[in-house]
């Protein structure tokens, strides 16, 4: 019998139980080995004499251990144990990750705003569209299976039902899976399932957000499916913009051939709603990053304050959640009146043709090789805490949508490098810009700098320093938001220019990005001087070949993002805020 304390495999060993599910039980527990903690997947004592469900749990561990990603929490360990009592137990290792269900954060506040679930739906289908190029589909997605880490980070978890499509005849007797609120038309007929199936719950997991409930209610599972196979859902609230709208409804046609073609067609179109929403609301009404409000009561991590003027408080940098303030906790109308956010616009689409180009980053100090796609969602287990309710001060911050892998430090002064085309593998060094440049690069735009005038619209200059030049901490407070988090789920920093004053003052940073799954650039500048005041900024990317986009004007923490499709194409990018301004030359071309 399991319980408290059984150790599994002579290194194991079992403290609380916090999940049950169809096919097992999920324990807290403890690697003696190793000294560290894991979560501890367990098939019920009742299925290990079924051979098919045995099969399927070990094949679930080969699936899981295949999805090599930096967003993915890796497998550790699979076996078998015999227990005191003579029965046999099968087990999955995972690392353990602590976080509060998307079910629970809306039912705290009632329905999330339209911006918000955007962002979640953006999140979640990078995170399947990795498992579907491995093969597998979840088959389970739902809000419970939707967690909010402490970084704030969106992450897929439980693919305890997963099943790859090599796997068609291995199934469980009398058992259906999925949660019937979220099932698809197909799974609720029993049609063979596909990539559309989980794209579809998307869909409904999208409703739920912005309704407050599921599409369809009935008095028991199969009639609630059934309703997915032969009707469709009530309208959704009269304020859903429209392209929000539109994707929800996409998302949840009948024929999986009438859905989006991929999950990461449908993340990048949930983005694109999310930044459409978002400019066509005031700044003043603006969620922090797309979100409705912090979770209550949920701890903000140690960094920078966050933008004073409302109950919800900014999304946090990348910093660890241990040491910092507990955010204010918001009021229930906090999910459809937030409060100030920097403007991010949507120049480019996001392409849908992933490359193999700018795969290698520079993540701290090692190389991460990323594969077919890049997403911020993590494969773990739902831990919640003891006694945790979303109401309580110790809990993850927001739904920002952020890799936790990115973090934006300081640039060192003097590390400046010469522009050029060169390999995108590894990121750039730091470049250094200042008021006062020694010469511009021969490509560079000379029409007038917003940053310099203030009059929005114009198109930033690309003066450079060619020397490094020092740099002092600005008095300023400092910039809440990161260029990750600015640019959204996915993207790495490959590349970055600080632009210096005369007086040596930091004035700012111009960041450019990559996506590795749609081969997507991004560019951002962040303000280091006059934060959180509307003050001129700009930021542009120019595609080889292409007319350039900028995003220019006065703004509170950043300009931009400015995205374009530009896998295997060179670019130009830069910035300017504070009086200073950077501009690349071609480069990043392969």
């Amino acid at each position: 019998m399991l319980t408290r304390g059984v150790l599994l495999g002579d290194r194991y060993r079992l403290g609380e139980r916090v999940a049950t599910g169809g096919m097992g039980a999920v324990w807290r527990g403890t690697d003696v080995l190793l000294e560290r903690e894991v979560a501890v997947k367990v098939l019920l004592p009742s299925l290990v004499a079924d051979p098919e469900f045995t099969a399927r749990f070990r094949a679930e561990a080969r699936m899981l251990a295949a999805l090599r990603h930096p967003g993915v929490v890796p497998v550790h360990d699979v076996g078998q144990a015999a227990l005191d009592d003579g029965s046999q137990v099968d087990y999955l290792v995972m690392e353990y990750v602590e976080g509060e269900p998307l079910s629970a954060r809306v039912r705290a506040v009632g329905r999330l705003d339209p911006a918000t679930t955007m962002s979640v739906l953006a999140q979640a289908a990078d995170a399947l569209h990795t498992a579907h190029l491995a093969g597998i589909v979840h088959r389970d997605v739902k809000p419970g299976n939707l967690l909010v880490k402490g970084d704030g980070t969106v992450v897929l978890v439980d693919f305890g039902i997963a099943r790859s499509r090599n796997m068609a005849g291995l199934t469980a007797a009398n058992m259906v899976l999925g949660t019937a609120s979220y099932m698809s038309p197909e799974q609720a007929t029993g049609q063979p399932v596909s990539a559309a199936t989980d794209i579809y719950a998307l869909g409904a997991v999208a409703y739920f957000c912005l309704a407050g409930q599921p599409p369809f209610h009935g008095d028991n599972p199969l009639a609630v499916a059934l309703r997915h196979a032969q009707e469709d859902p009530a309208a959704l609230p009269a304020n859903t913009p429209p392209a929000v709208a539109a994707v929800v409804t996409r998302a949840l046609a009948k024929r999986p051939e009438d859905r989006f073609g991929s999950a990461a067609e449908l993340a990048a179109a949930a983005a694109d709603a999310r930044d459409a929403t978002l400019a066509s609301i005031p700044v003043s009404a603006r969620p922090p990053w797309a979100l409705a409000a912090p979770t209550p009561g949920l701890a903000a991590p140690a960094g920078p304050p966050t933008p004073p003027a409302g109950p919800a408080a900014a999304p946090p940098s990348a910093t660890p959640v241990s040491a910092g303030p507990a955010a204010p906790r918001p009021p229930a109308s906090a999910a459809t009146e937030p409060t100030t956010e920097p403007k991010p616009t949507r120049e480019d689409a996001l392409g849908s043709a992933p490359s193999s180009r700018r795969r290698a980053l520079l993540v701290g100090a090692g190389a991460v090789v990323l594969v077919a796609v890049a997403v911020v969602a993590v494969v773990a287990v739902v831990a919640l805490r003891p006694g945790a309710n979303p109401g309580t001060a110790d809990q993850p911050p927001a739904l920002a949508g952020e890799s936790a892998a990115v973090a934006d430090a300081p640039l060192p002064p003097g590390d400046a490098t010469t522009t050029g085309p060169r390999p995108s593998a590894t990121p750039g060094a730091s470049r250094t810009a200042t008021a006062e440049p020694t010469g511009s690069p021969a490509d560079a735009t000379t029409s007038s700098d917003p940053a310099r005038t203030g009059a929005p619209g114009g198109t930033p200059t690309g003066t450079a320093s060619s020397r490094p030049t020092p740099s002092r901490t600005p008095s300023s407070r400092p910039n809440p938001y990161t260029a990750a988090q600015a640019c959204g789920s996915g993207y790495q920093v490959i590349d970055s220019a600080t632009l210096t004053g005369g007086d040596g003052q930091r004035k700012g940073r111009v960041f450019l990005l990559y996506h590795g799954g749609t081969g997507t650039n991004c560019v951002v500048t962040l303000k280091d001087t006059a934060v959180g005041t509307k003050s001129a900024a700009s930021a542009y990317l120019e595609v080889q070949g292409r007319a350039r986009s900028t995003d220019s004007g006065s703004f509170d923490y950043y300009a931009g993002p400015v995205r374009a499709s530009a896998a295997g194409t060179c670019v130009k990018w830069g910035g300017s805020t504070g009086g200073v301004s950077y501009g690349s030359g071609f480069e990043h071309c392969d």
